[in-house]
């Protein structure tokens, strides 16, 4: 059968091509915003006062920060062409930036700052560009992993959180405050359904405000009554540093890499949000990560420009979601159009900014436990073999262990231990590494090169023949190889013929051994129509497939032992794994 997502969401109530009313999108929105607007402005805070930067460069990067990621948080919610990812995910600062960018302002100032994210973001724009080209290397089985370290690396800064109390508070003031955020936020989400679930994680965060306001003092009215309801920053742009000189091609590698980091995580975070976003499974659309990888490095280049911190997915897009059951692109929009206007309202958020950090901490708890359940859950829906259980398992302890510094902590020191500390950034490159070593090490590729028509089944057939013969398979499994190439064709021709504008598809067929089992790449042009979401639909009787198609369908799925269709911009790519009868 077709190697598909077994999970359903029957309970989903706004698909992304939905629209709630707007009273409850709004209110969603807002939601969304509380969650994600700290983290927006306390990153470039951090780091230009780490830096030493002038209060005027940090009131005009918070406010750049805003404004670029409401932008870019709408682009990624309607899909701007081929721009954005068609889905609720949440754009703001990226806090894995900060060490970079503290030692590019600390070696030569915004400028250089600014003009080192510009060409970082590039990189961005070719790995969104050529996604197809990495499949090897950006699989499930990598973002998988990735999601399930992130709890894990920004989990000492969030449970640091608890306890960061002023000293004249009462020593119960964070206990309390985050064990009645966290409470109602789980008595809420667990034991109601509909519209009280919709407002759990609102409802939690405002339980915890109050009791941490009202009872201990600890909301920091201060800050509010300081600030102005409505203004606009004294402009301190940066300009770019052009002179590119040694500090720029010193820090550029590091600043690539943690854009390539960032690159997985908006990976991760694309297909997680695919997930929980529809009522019946889906195969993973490949073209809206690369949507959101655009979107991501189109975030990067205007923080660039503007002189700020880069943009990141932010993951709470996929665990509210996945609480509310509201996946709603307009909801999407109504967070990005608030930050966009916060941007204008200093009092709004310095109000937002106020609530205690145990508040904060205690709701993310519950954000990451889900989170962490969403990585497993893309692994098991992939396929964890063994082989791909010793690479996920190996990565996940490796970059745990670099991020509480249990692997010889003295030996990583310098310009690269922030990266080396950083779980996600170990794990994610152990996981690549082992995956490719997987792949060097293994049984030679066979490739057909041809044209995709049906002059190409002799060739095909012939082809699929030889590789059978050279791994000395029996007959049967011979036939089995051969009936999954013709079935596999057919439907791509069939599909070439219903709405192709190409007049000529070229195929590349790439068939590698697996023991005893058979792996086979069929890659072509792009086409609209997924060969996986077809062979979901057949078990339903209304099904709008002409009957020589379904045949074809039927064939594919019946010979197959999984069949995964991986849909980019400009190429298709039909991977099918044929394996023994067991007698």
């Amino acid at each position: 059968m077709a190697d598909r997502p077994t999970a359903t969401h029957q309970d989903i109530r706004y698909e992304p091509d939905e629209r709630p009313p707007l009273a409850l999108s709004i209110g969603l929105g807002f939601q969304y915003a509380i969650l994600a607007v700290a983290g927006i402005v306390l990153t470039p805070v951090m780091m230009i006062r780490i830096a030493g930067g002038s209060e005027v460069y940090l009131s005009w990067a918070v406010f750049a920060a805003l404004v670029i990621s409401g932008t870019t948080t709408i682009i990624q919610s309607v899909r701007v062409g081929r721009i954005g990812a068609g889905y609720i995910l949440l754009m703001g600062s990226s806090g894995a930036f900060i060490a970079v960018c503290v030692a590019a302002l600390e070696q030569g100032g915004p400028g250089l700052m600014a003009s080192l994210i510009v060409i970082a973001s590039l990189f961005q724009f070719a790995l969104a560009t050529k996604l197809s080209l990495f499949r090897r290397i950006f699989t499930p089985t990598v973002a998988g992993t990735v999601l399930m370290l992130i709890p894990v690396t920004i989990g000492p800064l969030v449970l640091g959180k608890l306890t960061d109390v002023p000293a004249s508070a009462s020593p119960a003031a964070a206990p309390v405050t985050a064990g009645v955020t966290l409470v109602v936020t789980l008595v809420m989400a667990l034991h109601n359904s509909g519209t009280w679930r919709l407002w759990a994680p609102v409802i939690g965060i405002g339980a915890g405000s109050a009791v941490g306001g009202l009872v201990f003092g600890i909301y920091e009215t201060g800050r509010i009554s300081e600030a102005a309801w409505v203004g606009l920053p004294a402009t301190a742009w940066p300009g770019l540093d052009l002179s590119f000189g040694p500090a720029f091609w010193a820090l550029l590698p590091a600043f690539v890499l943690v854009t390539l980091i960032g690159a997985l995580d908006t990976i991760g975070d694309t297909i997680a949000i695919q997930r929980v976003s529809w009522r019946r499974p889906r195969a993973v659309d490949f073209r809206s990560i690369q949507g959101a990888l655009t979107a991501d490095g189109l975030g990067n280049l205007l923080s660039g420009f503007a002189g700020t911190v880069p943009n990141a997915t932010y993951t709470a897009s996929i665990s509210v979601a996945e609480i509310t059951r509201v996946a709603a692109r307009f909801v999407g929009v109504c967070v990005g159009v608030i930050f966009v206007v916060l941007a204008f309202l200093p009092k709004c958020v310095a109000a937002v900014v106020a609530i205690p950090g145990q508040v904060v901490a205690a709701y993310f708890i519950v954000l990451m436990a889900i989170f962490f359940v969403m990585g497993m859950r893309i692994l098991f829906q992939d396929g964890l073999d063994y082989r791909k259980g010793v690479i996920v398992g190996l990565a996940f302890w490796i970059g745990s262990a670099f991020q509480l510094d249990w692997i010889f902590p003295e030996y990583f020191q310098g310009s690269w231990s922030e990266l080396l500390r950083n779980g996600m950034t170990v794990g994610g490159f152990t996981v690549m590494f082992l995956t490719l070593l997987v792949e060097l090490t293994g049984s030679r590729r066979q490739r057909l090169k041809t044209s995709l028509n049906v002059d190409a089944y002799p060739k095909v057939d012939a082809f699929l023949s030889g590789f059978a013969a050279h791994q000395g398979w029996n007959q049967e499994m011979t036939d089995r190889l051969r009936a999954v190439g013709e079935e596999t064709l057919l439907v791509l021709i069939q599909q070439k013929e219903k709405g192709s504008t190409h007049a000529e598809r070229r195929l590349l067929l790439i068939a590698h051994s697996d023991g005893e089992a058979a792996d086979l790449e069929f890659i072509a042009a792009a086409d609209e129509t997924n060969i996986e979401d077809q062979m979901a639909l057949l078990s339903e009787r209304a099904v709008d497939t002409p009957v020589e198609e379904e045949l074809s369908l039927r064939l594919l799925r019946h010979y197959a032992t999984s069949v995964r269709h991986q849909q980019y911009h400009d190429t298709d790519v039909v991977t099918v794994r044929v394996e023994p009868t067991v007698s």
